[in-house]
């Protein structure tokens, strides 16, 4: 096999036209003859560019409204000819077949299609058949010829002919062929995926997911693991649609953790007024309303100072100079809302290692998605959980019923239970998480660690008591036992908020009225792995 092989003759067909007749005037220019069809064709020629149809390759017309137009000996014979092959030289000199050296092709816009809410005939049509098989094709044979299916390659396409006298080295076709079957992968993953939803399938026999690569990061939780961050094409407002206006770039931990503070603070929509979450491993550790950002920045800083140092922060609306010289007042690893003004950005300008993310909107949490974990041999998959409820779903089990002002905190730490690593107990009082416990094995140790944390910002903040008293507490799933229920008991909680469904919910609710908690079953559990 000769590593470098030239470019004489070459096929573009192409959806997306950026970038296109740059490249046709640059592969003109080069000597290389250009095929081509239909739309691709007619750009080219009125650009002044000679062109030769395929349909006088191959002899027959595009028919059957472009379905059929490259799905032929003439084309893919082409494509696959082994150029060192003796029989395949002869079978194309017999047949009149020219050698194609160079394939370009991006496919019809499925994916796009999809998003827009197309109906079901209009993203049937919007399936691409010859593009997919002419670039398996060209990249099989990439040994002899160039497939490329990105417009961001088309300057390292050209740049490498001028690199090779018009060729290209194998080095750079296996890069290309590489990239050509992903692209065709992920084209049939985002078709099988619509097909299933189509089809009310949730669980298909088989299962493709694709993504494409945003970000080679420098290493993973750990620096001796490798990583990369992978996007899937959705258009879900969050760190994967982010713009970054300044810092280096974000780490895998700071993926993750900004993630879990933007979808957290996500809950709580413009009508609610301003909220802010601040996370650090990816769980809460203060999370608060307010008539202000700033003042919902102070009291969730306020549930666990400690811990916020080098965390993020997520805030529900646009970030103003104030609230980002607060922020500014400890070592912020990330700071993610939908927009920030100048003076916000003049702020953190200063602050050359802190990221600052805006995303455009919240995400909204009851919409609906795919979650997959990865386990030894597999895959989980599962509806991202878009549990919510209403005071109205709430059902009051014990002698006493929560008060106005206990019903908000309920509500309000319900919501950010649901983002709590379980086994969660949340702590609130006034809009304001005032102790989080997360991911302990027992309940009733994140009953007491989150009742030791407030305790610890009572003594921080020179508070008479701990602001647990008087507090509700939301926990992520049912209380099997009445001791976790009277860990919060004994912290000062008055109301409690809980999914319900124990074998022992009698004697939970018996001890809560002998309390005098009041409590509410939401019928809904929240569990968080």
């Amino acid at each position: 096999m000769t590593d470098i092989q030239p470019i004489r003759r070459a096929l573009l067909s192409v959806s997306d036209k950026t970038g296109l007749i740059d490249l046709g005037r640059a592969l003109a220019d080069r000597g290389v003859e250009l095929l081509s069809t239909g739309g691709t064709a007619k750009a080219l020629r009125e650009a002044g560019l000679e062109v030769r149809d395929v349909s006088d390759v191959t002899g027959f017309p595009e028919m059957m409204d472009g379905r059929v137009k490259t799905l032929h000996p003439m084309v893919h014979g082409g494509l696959l000819a082994l150029r060192d092959n003796d029989d395949h030289r002869a079978a194309m000199e017999t047949h009149g077949i020219g050698a194609i050296d160079l394939l370009v092709v991006n496919l019809y816009p499925f994916e796009e299609t999809v998003a827009k809410g197309a109906d079901y005939d209009t993203c049937i049509e919007n399936i691409d058949i010859g593009g997919p098989a002419m670039i398996r094709a060209a990249a099989k044979n990439h040994a002899f010829v160039n497939v490329v299916v990105d417009v961001a390659d088309y300057e390292a396409l050209l740049a490498e002919l001028d690199a090779n006298d018009g060729g290209t080295a194998l080095a750079f076709r296996q890069r290309l062929a590489q990239i050509a079957y992903a692209r065709t992968g992920a084209y049939d993953a985002a078709v099988s995926t619509w097909m299933a939803g189509a089809l009310d399938d949730s669980a298909p026999r088989r299962r493709a997911v694709a993504g494409t690569l945003a970000q080679s990061l420098r290493y993973g939780e750990n620096p001796h693991q490798a990583a990369a961050f992978y996007t899937d094409g959705s258009a879900r407002p969050g760190v994967a649609t982010a713009t970054q206006h300044q810092g280096k770039e974000l780490s895998y931990n700071n993926i993750n953790d900004t993630d879990a503070a933007f979808e957290l603070v996500s809950e709580f929509a413009a009508g609610d007024g301003p909220a802010v979450a601040i996370i650090k491993h990816a769980n809460p550790c203060g999370v608060a309303r307010a008539d202000t950002l700033i003042d919902a920045y102070r009291r969730a800083f306020d549930c666990d100072r400690t811990s916020a140092f080098g965390g993020i922060v997520a805030l529900n609306g646009p970030l103003d100079g104030a609230t980002a010289e607060e922020i500014a007042g400890i070592f912020t690893e990330v700071v993610i809302a939908p927009e920030a003004d100048d003076d916000a950005r003049a702020v953190f300008a200063a602050k050359k290692n802190l990221r600052l993310l805006t995303t455009g909107a919240l995400a909204d949490p009851r919409a609906a998605a795919l979650t997959i974990r990865q386990v030894s041999g597999g895959y989980l998959m599962q509806d991202k959980d878009t549990g919510f409820v209403t005071e109205a779903d709430l059902k009051v089990v014990t002698k006493r019923a929560p008060d106005a002002r206990e019903m908000a905190d309920l509500l309000f730490a319900w919501k950010v239970a649901k983002h709590v690593k379980s086994n969660a107990i949340v702590y609130a009082r006034d809009g304001a998480t005032v102790g989080v416990g997360a991911g302990q094995m027992s309940r009733v140790d994140s009953a007491n660690i989150a009742a030791i944390k407030a305790q610890r910002m009572a003594d921080v903040l020179g508070l008479p008591e701990s602001p647990a008293k008087g507090a509700v507490v939301a926990s992520d799933a049912f209380f099997p036992f009445a001791d976790g229920l009277m860990e919060a008991a004994a912290a000062g909680a008055t109301a409690v908020i809980q999914p319900g469904g124990s074998m022992r919910d009698a004697e939970v609710i018996a001890a809560a009225d002998e309390a005098g908690l009041a409590m509410v079953f939401t019928g809904l559990r929240h569990f968080r792995h």
